[in-house]
């Protein structure tokens, strides 16, 4: 059983990722490539991804020997099912990759149990209950002009929205305290129109033309906030506050997950939500590509070896 090999794929709308993986749990392979959700980015351009990154990841290792593979897609399409069964059998593997939604992934990332619930914040926000590796029920997850509350992209806009209002108010572009001083060099650098209002109306157009300039500050938020700027502070907060409440329309019982860049790196914002859940079970997720073969590789396994083996498949990848 440990000649064969099992392959686990996160596509999702930033980057894609490939893990080969034993079925000991051995990671044999690991690649990564642009975006591949294909409702983001077109079928042609998510197809590609995924296939560069499997021919990378999988290198000299025959596809005769994969056993088994599953693919978690950001952005379902349907047209993507028989799209990737061709990139599969142009490596020789007899049959193409199990299809799932990338939310029971990022779930799988940090926990064996099949029962539980997941709390991601990322670019976007969504929480959800799983049972038995299924969606079972979801909360947010509504997009960036919408939803997606306590999102990297929501603590962007916040705190965008906080400066340049300040600035209409006559606040100086500069001085104006440490999250305002990373807003304007984030979207102006060196430059600094003559006027508060000016400086306004620059930023305001430069996050029109590309909003997801306003999901890239939420590391300035945080930073901002470690430095004690109270705005920043309150935006961190409130961003916990609202993710809490989210999971809490869904979770019942089992494991918490926290996934996504918000959740998994150290700041105020993750502290506050651990803060808030110290009465539940938090674990935290850890490589989606590598629960991806995780998954493939369960019916393969004894259920007692699949669990003792998970955290050799979701060791996040150096």
């Amino acid at each position: 059983m440990t000649e064969s090999l099992v392959v686990g794929v996160d596509a999702g709308a930033t980057s894609t990722r490939v893990a080969v993986h034993a079925l000991d749990g051995t990671r044999v392979g690991y690649a990564r490539a642009g975006a591949g959700n294909p409702t983001a980015h077109g079928l042609g351009k998510a197809v590609a991804a995924v296939a560069a990154a499997l021919g990378e990841a999988l290198g000299t290792h025959d596809g005769g020997r994969v056993a088994g593979s599953l693919a978690g897609i950001a952005g379902h399409v349907h047209e993507m099912v028989p799209e990737l069964a061709k990139v599969w059998a142009g490596h020789g593997i007899a049959e193409g990759p199990r299809y799932m939604g990338d939310v029971p992934i990022a779930y799988a990332a940090g926990s064996a149990e099949p029962d539980g619930s997941l709390l991601l914040s990322g670019t976007g926000a969504v929480a959800a209950r799983i049972a038995g590796f299924k969606v079972d029920a979801l909360a947010d997850g509504l997009g960036w002009l919408l939803g997606d509350e306590g999102s990297g992209f929501w603590i962007g806009r916040r705190a965008v929205k906080a400066v340049v209002g300040a600035l209409d108010r006559g606040a100086p572009p500069s001085g104006g305290g440490e999250l305002a001083e990373l807003v304007v060099e984030h979207f102006l650098g060196d430059e600094r129109p003559p006027s508060s209002r000016a400086a306004a109306d620059r930023i305001v157009r430069l996050a029109q033309a590309d909003h997801m300039r306003l999901a890239a500050l939420s590391s300035l938020v945080s930073r901002a906030a470690a430095a004690g700027d109270e705005t920043a502070l309150k935006i961190t907060q409130e961003a916990a506050g609202h993710l809490v409440a989210t999971l809490g329309r869904v979770h019942v019982s089992g494991p918490v997950v926290l996934a996504g860049s918000v959740l998994t790196s150290d700041g105020p914002v993750r502290r506050a939500v651990v803060e808030r859940l110290a009465d539940k079970n938090v674990t935290t997720a850890g490589d989606a590509a590598g629960a991806a073969a995780w998954l493939a590789a369960r019916p393969l396994l004894p259920e007692a070896d699949a669990k003792a083996l998970h955290a050799a498949f979701t060791a996040v990848s150096p």
